[in-house]
């Protein structure tokens, strides 16, 4: 757990001893809903309890003065800089006061230093939070809070979209904004419309496990797969015209089934699996309503399966990893995120969880030669100002 300590003394240390605001967002997992949002379907994300932390103070210049306690590094740059700086973690925060600034708040200079335990690189979005950080306080210090959280969700994605060379989608950011304590999300990817549903799953622990691998396939692929959905996304709207289908959330499983000779077996069997992955996020709800986590399981399961065989985004180790899952009576397992390598996010009984982890472990170390991580999670709060 990062300790507002461990912030505050480093932001003493490096502006002249004097103390500003903390404010803290988090990372998030998604616990099912994988590869619709680009179709304008659900996913159901959650906010967790790894975060990124700054203490944020007006300096009374144009002048941002940034000291990234992890990296070790110091970086400044003026407010109204057409350019911006070029180190990459910098380009974030940057971007953030551009994006602010947009929406008629006048940013002033200031000084921040900044941590966060928001592991790099495992698929749980640090770059989200280090956005939802930033954009949360400056609309805080400077903008008396007139940005909706929408909005400062929208500013993180605009950040990565226009300074940082990632076309992502906003699911990452809006998670990192509107988290709630035991709560999930069921987001609209088409309309933004967003409902919380009750994550207390007592009695569990969820936990992901990190492959440490990442092929190279995975932005090529992802391509591919958008293309897919695209051609029969073309397909039904030639043979509907009269039905205004602008998404592929937008047609339904007899549309699908009536233009399946028109489109190859590859572009057919993706498209049947963003519908079947739409369907299963509105199942999960229905359980999650319920109480009813081993249907949970069985979902992301399903899930997992079908993006392993109809999808085709899992890799072996992956795959391995969800079979050590099922054999020790995990109740739910699945990939989380692009696919290629990166975690498995299980489910996993409070008694079964040590022999879960000690065979996960000692397995895959004996397969591949590599140490997974493993990182338990706890559903939590969105950005916030750490009174």
């Amino acid at each position: 757990m990062l300790e507002i300590e461990h912030v505050r003394s480093r932001f003493i240390k490096h502006f002249d001893g004097k103390t500003g605001n903390i404010y803290a967002a988090p990372g998030r997992v998604n616990l099912i809903g994988e590869h619709t949002d680009y179709n304008g379907g659900f996913v159901m994300p959650g906010a967790i309890d790894k975060v990124l932390m700054a203490e944020v103070r007006p300096n009374g210049t144009n002048t941002v003065m940034c000291y990234s306690i992890d990296q070790k590094d110091r970086v400044e740059f003026k407010v109204d800089d057409p350019q911006g700086p070029r180190t990459s973690w910098a380009r974030y925060i940057y971007g953030v006061v551009q994006e602010i600034r947009k929406h008629g708040i006048e940013v002033k200079g200031f000084n921040t230093a900044f941590a966060g335990d928001v592991p790099l690189g495992a698929g749980m979005s640090s770059s989200a939070a280090l956005e939802s950080c930033f954009a949360f306080a400056l609309n805080d210090l400077f903008g008396n809070n007139s940005v909706s959280k929408l909005d400062m969700a929208l500013i993180g994605q605009a950040t990565e979209h226009n300074y940082c060379g990632v076309n992502c989608g906003i699911m990452d950011q809006f998670a990192s904004v509107h988290g709630k304590k035991d709560h999930l999300m069921k987001l609209d990817c088409r309309s933004m419309e967003f409902e919380y549903v009750p994550f207390r799953p007592v009695g569990f622990k969820v936990v992901l496990l990190d492959s440490m691998v990442k092929h190279e396939l995975a932005s090529s692929a992802y391509n591919d797969r958008r293309r897919s959905c695209e051609n029969v996304l073309n397909a039904i709207r030639d043979k509907y015209p009269e039905k205004n289908i602008s998404l592929l959330r937008d047609a339904d499983w007899d549309m699908l089934r009536s233009v399946e000779g028109k489109v190859s077996k590859e572009d057919y069997r993706r498209a049947a699996f963003f519908l079947g992955e739409d369907d299963r996020v509105e199942a999960v709800a229905e359980a999650l309503n319920a109480d009813n986590y081993e249907k949970v399981g069985e979902l992301m399961y399903a899930t997992h399966h079908a993006l392993s065989h109809d999808y085709e985004v899992s890799c072996e180790e992956l795959d391995f990893l969800n079979d050590i899952a099922k054999k020790n009576g995990v109740i739910g397992s699945r990939i989380m995120g692009g696919g290629f390598g990166g975690c498995t996010i299980n489910i996993v009984k409070d008694n079964l969880y040590q022999t879960f982890i000690n065979d996960a472990r000692e397995k895959f170390f004996d397969r591949y030669g590599k140490r997974i991580k493993v990182y338990d999670v706890v559903i939590s709060d969105g950005a916030r100002k750490i009174e």
